[in-house]
């Protein structure tokens, strides 16, 4: 039976990372995002055909949220976020987003604005401090 020699570069990783001392970060308080319900195939809410500007737009927008608390955001009076409740039956989607275990996921859903009018809304839920994307919506067209 031959023994092999570990090669030099996986000795120097092995050594260099057993070496490491971790820091304990504390990480600032905030909200996250996550995409796990998202829902990119609704031609109603599709950002297929977007520039860069709108994802740009979209990425600060969701940048300068984490910087809050869950209840900072749904309680925030600001005209530029617009945060609020939606009202299924007011609606063009009166049955939801239409996930596996809504009932149970969703306790109450939101939207909010990415800018003054001009990139449309972010449709999803809380969960603690993770808000759920489910929908982008920059034509507006969850109501009609």
């Amino acid at each position: 039976m031959s023994s092999k020699k570990p090669k030099k570069a996986d000795l120097r990783r092995q050594t260099s990372l057993s070496n490491i001392k971790r820091k304990d970060v504390k990480i600032p308080e905030g909200i996250s995002f996550s995409f796990r319900y998202y829902q990119e195939d609704k031609n109603k809410f599709s950002i297929g055909g977007r520039d860069a500007r709108y994802l740009a737009s979209l990425l600060r927008r969701l940048r300068d949220l984490s910087q809050l608390k869950a209840e900072e955001v749904i309680n925030n009076q600001s005209k530029s976020l617009r945060c609020h409740i939606i009202n299924w039956q007011d609606t063009t989607e009166p049955n939801g987003f239409g996930i596996p275990n809504e009932d149970q996921l969703v306790n109450i859903p939101y939207q909010f604005q990415i800018s003054a009018n001009e990139y449309g809304r972010v449709h999803g839920f809380f969960s603690e401090n993770v808000f759920y994307i489910v929908w982008l919506d920059p034509d507006h067209n969850l109501y009609s």
